[in-house]
Order: structure tokens, then sequence, then C-alpha cells
């Protein structure tokens, strides 16, 4: 979990996560980094019974509602996954530019990898009630309204907007009913 102040405390509530892009790359703008995130968690509920109820996937960051057992291990093991995958993905494509770009904002007590993709942490939030859940699940459906990359929630194809409208998403989710 990194040398986060924030840690998770009980796992029966739901928590609010943050994973930002080192140094604030835009590196899931890139559509195939992108599907390695949803790939990630949907691999989290089906195979580490982690319930997510909302994500929203941005350029440089990513935002999830998630809930389960031993949530800090899990989501530590995912991100490292996620940035492992990512590098793989950049090296195979020839992708030098942002190779050295993550290489560069490396910090230098990380001493296990060549690069860094990830800031330390997921910044986990407990929600604990019904009211802070769906404030939260607003504030990540229209978090891409806000940015200006969409007019409304529900066209931003990284997101669980149209799940909450009884679309079908690009990945299943849990729908929070409080």
């Amino acid at each position: 979990m990194g040398r986060s102040r924030y840690k998770i405390y009980e796992e029966h509530y739901p928590y609010f996560i943050t994973s930002t892009i080192i140094d604030g790359l835009p590196l899931l703008s890139k559509p195939e980094l992108a599907q390695i995130v949803l790939e990630s968690l949907t691999y989290l509920q089906t195979e580490r019974k982690v319930i997510v109820y909302g994500y929203v996937i941005m350029g440089n960051h990513f935002h999830a509602i998630v809930q389960g057992i031993d949530l800090a291990k899990k989501l530590r093991l995912t991100k490292s996954y996620m940035a492992r995958s990512m590098v793989d993905l950049l090296t195979e494509n020839g992708n030098s530019k942002l190779l050295s770009q993550i290489a560069f904002r490396k910090l230098r007590h990380k001493l296990r990898s060549d690069y860094q993709v990830w800031e330390e942490g997921f910044h986990p939030k407990q929600l604990f009630n019904d009211e802070m859940v769906n404030q939260k699940l607003d504030y990540i459906h229209f978090n891409p309204v806000s940015a200006g990359f969409v007019g409304r929630a529900e066209h931003w194809r990284y997101s669980s907007a149209r799940n909450y409208l009884g679309q079908e998403g690009v990945i299943p989710i849990t729908i929070y009913s409080g």
C-alpha cells in the first residue's frame, strides 16, 4: 500500500480508492493501457471476490468504490500486476518515449524495477453510509463531465455510469443499493 496515511481498517465497509499514474502522465488515455485496468477490475471481482460498485478511468488516474476481505493486499497486488502488464505492453509496442518517462520519474528507493507506473498508495477512504457511497458514485461518474470530455456521464466509455442507468457497461459491476 505504500507509505500512505490512508488505511483500510474495517473491511465490511466500501472504500473509495484513487490510483494515479506517476507524475500525472496520461498513460490511461491509451485504450490498450486502459483495457489492462478494466481487465484487472474484472479479475478482482471474479477471482479475488472484491465487490466493485463503481469506477472511472481517466487519462492519468482511476477511481473505484470497492469492498472485500484483505482488500489492501489484493489492491496492492493488482496495481503491481497492472504496472508490469503496462510496461510489458509498452515494451512490445516499442514505445521507448513512454518507457523512458516512467523510468525517469521512478522514485530512487524503488530498487526492484526499472520503471514506476503508479504513485504510491491508493488513498482508501472508508464510506460509512449510503449517502457517502452515493456522493462518491456521483463524483466518479461525473469526473469526465467535469473535465469537459463528455456532456453526459454515460457517454464516457471507461465508467460504470451506464451500468447505473440499466445499460450494459464495458465491464459488469455490482450496483450499490444501500
